[in-house]
């Protein structure tokens, strides 16, 4: 009976065997491509149980072993849409599913800062740079002014180590070139140009557009560097509630809230609140003076979004800003050392107030009205020096969208006027004597602009483009500009624009050395505005490969200045002397943009920059201060799945020439500079994510002194103060010798909540 026993089950075993060989014996295979050409590498599998394949170089996949049943399959591919579809296994052995991928348009996002209107990137003539929220949490940063640190050609460039202002250099320009917009419209200028960027959290950002080079034909002064166009949430898509908080080791504590919702069935609101303290006083370089500025700084934001028929738009976004930040001796007292001659410090109370709106008019034809009001005020001491400022800022512009055949035009006109007080000598009557009366300055800019986009073929564009502004007080001011585009295939354009800028300057609200440190400022000359022409030609290509999609962008650009305002600090270190140049600038060289995404969770991205900036006036060149030739950026990410990944970041840039003073004991160039960045993230699920990482993690800073003459900030050369060992008798200047972080290694920590 054992015998037969044995023998039974023997049996059972064979038939469950057989019937597992059967069962196992189906084949699901095809083919993946897109508009007729096939897709190699592509990804296919069935997410329920965990199969997954990759096709070969024709494109061709197969999923063998899979018992018969229902299955959902999935076909992915860098740049196209994920497909999925249904199939069914019964009897037949082998399932032939082919996949039609479509290119993934979200990838091509829309942008408007191009043109003033919405258009895709891949369709635009001007070329625009996109980087979305996503991008910016690889290295999560407080404000606009570090988070843009990231991006080739842009830099970041503190103009006082004491109160840690700064401003946004692009292709080597200066920050008062650099216009930033807020849903386009200028929202950041003049006075917030020094002091407004902290102030722009990175929890607003849907995503930013750059643009390299003049945009004067459209947006008018302070665009002659190019702009840099924040474009916020939008109400209708924004989570119910979305919580971000993180801490560094510094005890830098940055805490963002945003609420979207609904008043009614058409109207939509984002309600956001940033707020950031740092109050440890640091002084790792032993200068007596803290490293960065203590600053508790509140924002608010709110914007509401109407849904109107036909999809017309109208918007309207509030935004209040209030910050204290102060930097100086370390035994500076906020309460009692305020101006004082004692002790040196420097206290800046930001209060700003935005509003932005947009209106298209219910007709039959496309007429979009914005506008846009600012309100800043600014109460400073520098030391014993006040400065205090207001500025309101009006803006309002109309203009009317159409296509006629292959023509896409765009005629507009815009109003822009600026009132601004202070307590310098700037808004001055003086005689003599001396002072006489105060009197503010009261600018209108009265502003007409037309452009149209000619599709000349099917593959080609151009656009002509023209804007005359009236100033009061240079009279009209011409800006044309004109840009071709030539798609050579569906994955490659070339671009190419020529277009000229032009700046009206406020020397006081742009430069923060005319008001800091110990010299004294002089006016050469009545300054007249600064015009610059620019030349851009882009190449950028998309290339599958074996391993992945590869996206090229090379950029060479050239500007050159004439009337460029110079502020001269080498003439007289007691002095800073402004006048126009009596010759030219230029801005010249190329860039080039690689990223990768692997057919494996692997995204890299490396950028360079090859740049030559100079003045030149009387045969003499000098190369433009914080401008290094060489600078890049790379990126790499890895998703291990079960939702973990990690990021690193770096920015490097190469020599630069830094402001120096007569005997200074620094060097008038920077070393090579690395900034790393590491970070790793747990999404628990699509609510909850943990962060935390290392920035700078090469402990990159400043070697020298960054404060010449910080052991005597009243003094003056010659009083009588002995230098310290090794030191030679200099003037106090806290302004602009910075080239790097000013924060070695420390740690972070930060996690991330949403109700979707």
């Amino acid at each position: 009976m054992i015998k037969y026993f044995y023998l039974r089950i023997i049996t059972i075993i064979l038939f469950l065997l057989s019937s597992s060989l059967f069962l196992q014996a189906q084949v699901i295979q095809g083919n993946i491509s897109s508009e007729g050409e096939v897709l190699p590498y592509a990804s296919v599998g069935i997410q329920a149980i965990g199969k997954r394949s990759t096709a070969d170089s024709q494109g061709n996949y197969k999923i063998e072993g899979l018992n018969c049943g229902t299955y959902l399959v999935y076909a992915d591919f860098v740049g196209f849409n994920k497909q999925s579809k249904l199939v069914e296994l019964d009897k037949d052995k082998v399932v032939t599913l082919d996949f039609e991928l479509t290119q993934d348009l979200s990838l091509d996002e829309i942008v408007i800062s191009g043109s003033l209107k919405p258009v895709s990137k891949a369709d635009a003539v001007t070329s625009v740079e996109i980087y979305t929220k996503d991008f910016f949490e690889k290295n999560p940063s407080t404000n606009l002014f570090d988070a843009v640190q990231m991006i080739n050609g842009v830099h970041s460039v503190v103009n006082c180590n004491v109160c840690n202002t700064g401003d946004i250099h692009i292709n080597g320009m200066e920050g008062a070139y650099t216009m930033i917009l807020i849903d386009g419209m200028p929202i950041v200028s003049s006075l917030s140009s020094v002091y407004g960027l902290f102030g722009i959290p990175t929890s607003l950002i849907k995503h930013l557009e750059v643009v390299k080079g003049p945009a004067s034909s459209l947006y008018g002064t302070e665009a002659m560097g190019g702009i840099i166009n924040v474009i916020t949430k939008d109400p209708q898509s924004a989570n119910p509630l979305s919580i971000d908080i993180f801490s560094t080791t510094w005890l830098e504590n940055n805490i963002d809230l945003g609420a979207g919702y609904g008043l009614g069935e058409n109207l939509y609101g984002i309600f956001g609140a940033n707020y950031f303290k740092f109050g440890q006083p640091k002084d790792k370089n032993n200068d007596g003076f803290t490293d960065i500025t203590q600053q508790e700084r509140i924002s608010l934001f709110n914007k509401l979004s109407l849904n109107r028929p036909m999809d017309r738009i109208a918007s309207l976004a509030m935004r209040y800003v209030y910050e204290d930040r102060w930097g100086g001796q370390t035994n500076w007292n906020p309460s009692k050392d305020r101006g004082s001659t004692q002790i040196y410090g420097e206290s800046i109370f930001t209060n700003r107030f935005e509003v932005i709106g947009m209106y298209q008019f219910a007709s039959t034809q496309n007429i979009y009205s914005q506008f846009s009001f600012i309100h800043h005020e600014q109460n400073s001491m520098y030391g014993p020096e006040s400065y205090k400022a207001n500025q309101n800022v009006s803006f309002a512009q109309v203009y009317w969208d159409k296509n006629i055949k292959n023509h896409s035009l765009l005629l507009g006109t815009s109003f822009k006027y600026t009132f601004y007080d202070d307590n310098t000598r700037a808004t001055g009557i003086y005689d003599d004597n001396g002072f006489v009366q105060n009197k503010a300055q009261k600018t209108p800019i009265l502003g007409l602009f037309l452009q149209d986009e000619w599709s000349l073929t099917k593959n080609q564009k151009l656009l002509l483009g023209y804007r005359f502004d009236y100033d009061q007080t240079h009279g009209g001011i011409h800006s044309p500009r004109i840009g071709y585009k030539l798609s050579v295939n569906k994955n490659s354009a070339l671009r190419a624009s020529f277009g000229t800028g032009f700046r009206v300057v406020n020397v006081f609200t742009e430069d923060h050395r005319a008001l800091s440190g110990a010299r004294e400022v002089v006016f050469a000359e009545v300054l007249k505005p600064e015009k610059s022409y620019n030349m851009n030609l882009n190449y950028n290509v998309k290339m599958p490969t074996d391993f992945g999609l590869v996206n090229f962008d090379v950029n060479g650009f050239y500007t050159y200045f004439t009337n460029k305002i110079d502020a001269d600090t080498d003439t007289d270190q007691t002095k800073i002397i402004y006048a126009n140049l009596d010759g030219f600038a230029v801005s010249k060289g190329v860039s080039l943009n690689v990223d990768v995404s692997f057919y494996f969770p692997l995204k890299l991205m490396g950028a360079m920059t090859y740049m030559q900036v100079y003045r030149e006036e009387h045969q003499n060149r000098k190369q433009i201060y914080h401008s290094p030739k060489w600078s890049g950026n790379f990126l790499a990410s890895y998703d291990f799945g079960n939702g973990l990944t990690s990021d690193f970041t770096m920015d490097w840039k190469g020599p630069m020439l830094l402001p120096t003073v007569q005997n200074d004991y620094r060097s008038q160039y920077s070393p090579w500079t690395f900034i790393g960045n590491l970070q790793v993230s747990k999404k628990f699920n699509d609510n909850f994510q943990v962060y935390a990482g290392a920035k700078n993690i090469f402990n990159t800073i400043v070697k020298q002194d960054v404060i010449a003459r910080w052991w005597d900030p009243f003094g003056e050369p010659g009083n009588g103060v002995a230098p310290p060992e090794g030191r030679h008798d200099v003037i106090f200047e806290p302004n602009d010798y910075s080239y790097t972080a000013l924060q070695g290694i420390r740690g972070f920590i930060g996690v991330r909540y949403n109700i979707l």
